[in-house]
């Protein structure tokens, strides 16, 4: 079976002070379609750097990623937006709601960016809504939501569109523990119910404990000998604590 997204030996350096500071270096792995991937790893570590990787946001210094069997590093930039428009959907920490749009426009975000005609797809946009519980206030403005709901409307914006790949980038970051739980039920259940591939970083290990399998990120390399799985019963915040410790993170 042909990976959903792969990397193989990606490095990302900056340049500072007149030094080269490497981000990543080496990362490889392959996440397969339909599978729930965690990337955990303090602030720092390349989580964030990782993810705009692997959209297309950004290039790496080295290595190669296949989005679908497509090699990103050898697309021109519009190529890699377009792709991406087509392929990839992204939660953000900060939510990057539009503050003059209302949540049923910036749920269809996605759909006028494609040209499309957000009208002429407001049943869609309002069934994502309903889905995702927050169908009652598709006529509010972000700064009248709380922070669960507001995250809720950047679920909805990043599935509307069919995108089968979602990424998140601590996307409970900003939320209390009950509204952070509620919205990695809706991950869940996006990865269970309608087969999506996702890629979450964070370094919260009750969020990781909602995926299929959890990878570390420390200091820009990733420590495949620490990876874990899902098995018959689902991942233990207290073994991903523990995988934690064994790393010093």
């Amino acid at each position: 079976m042909t990976a959903h997204i792969e990397a193989e030996g990606l490095y990302k350096i900056h340049a500072a002070s007149h030094a080269e500071v490497p981000v990543l270096r080496g990362v490889s792995f392959a996440v397969q379609p339909g599978e729930f991937v965690c990337v955990m790893g303090p602030s720092g570590s390349g989580k964030t750097t990782l993810l705009h990787l692997l959209s297309g946001l950004d290039e790496p210094s080295a290595g190669t990623i296949r989005l679908g069997g497509q090699d990103l590093t050898q697309l021109e930039e519009r190529e890699r937006t377009l792709l991406r428009r087509r392929e990839v959907g992204y939660v953000f920490q900060f939510f990057n709601l539009m503050p003059n749009l209302t949540v049923e426009e910036n749920i269809g975000l996605p759909i006028s960016i494609a040209g499309g005609e957000p009208a002429a797809s407001r049943d869609r946009i309002r069934a994502q809504a309903d889905t995702l519980g927050i169908g009652h206030r598709i006529g509010a403005y972000p700064h009248e939501l709380s922070g669960g709901e507001m995250q809720r409307a950047s679920i909805a914006r990043a599935l509307v569109g069919g995108q089968k790949l979602l990424l998140c980038d601590e996307p409970t970051g900003n939320l209390a523990q009950k509204a952070g739980a509620e919205v990695m039920e809706l991950l869940r259940r996006a990865r269970e119910e309608e087969g999506r591939t996702i890629v979450l970083v964070t370094h919260n290990p009750r969020d990781a404990a909602f995926a299929d399998r959890v990878l570390f990120l420390v200091d820009g390399v990733l420590a495949t000998d620490t990876e874990l799985r899902r098995g018959a019963a689902p991942l233990a915040a207290e073994d991903i604590h523990a995988a934690l410790a064994r790393l010093s993170i």
